[in-house]
């Protein structure tokens, strides 16, 4: 089973009483078709953001619960035939342990293990030797012979 998040807004004509009924005729439908309902935030009036179907408010309410993916279509044709559900979205929810991991700021580098690293000490001796030489205090005329040598001038 799959779990999701039902979000719907009804129309502001009908009662918050009968709002009510529309959310518990929404939770049936779900255990009819053998879901389970985790969550539920019953409809609440709200003034929308922008209006919808030119209404400037609703009675907004979230479902979250679990059901087999086959008999979602049958919940969401249920939905959008009745008149007085404005707007739905419905969603499937991510495991928590998923958002939970996208939101730290691990790259893929990090969990490289150390056998995979390439080896730091295999270093040519001469690129080795040029780093001593430079970690001690360098004077100028030694890095004019330097240049000319490997110019060649």
């Amino acid at each position: 089973m799959k779990t999701y998040e039902l979000t719907y807004i009804i129309s502001p004509e009908i009662t918050s009483q009968e709002a009510e009924s529309k959310a518990k005729e929404i939770e049936s439908a779900i255990q009819a078709r053998e879901g389970t309902v985790l969550k539920q935030l019953n409809p609440v009036a709200r003034t929308l953001s922008y209006q919808i179907e030119k209404r400037a408010s609703g009675y907004f309410g979230v479902f979250e619960f679990q059901l087999e993916p086959e008999k979602l279509l049958e919940l969401k044709e249920l939905i959008v035939k009745d008149k007085k559900i404005v707007r739905h979205m419905l969603v499937i929810k991510e495991a928590a342990e998923f958002k939970k991991a996208r939101r730290t700021r691990e790259t893929p580098k990090a969990k490289i293990e150390p056998e995979e690293l390439p080896s730091v000490t295999a270093k040519p001796k001469e690129e080795t030797e040029v780093v001593k030489e430079v970690k001690e205090k360098v004077e100028l005329k030694d890095i004019e012979h330097e240049l000319d040598e490997i110019l060649g001038e």
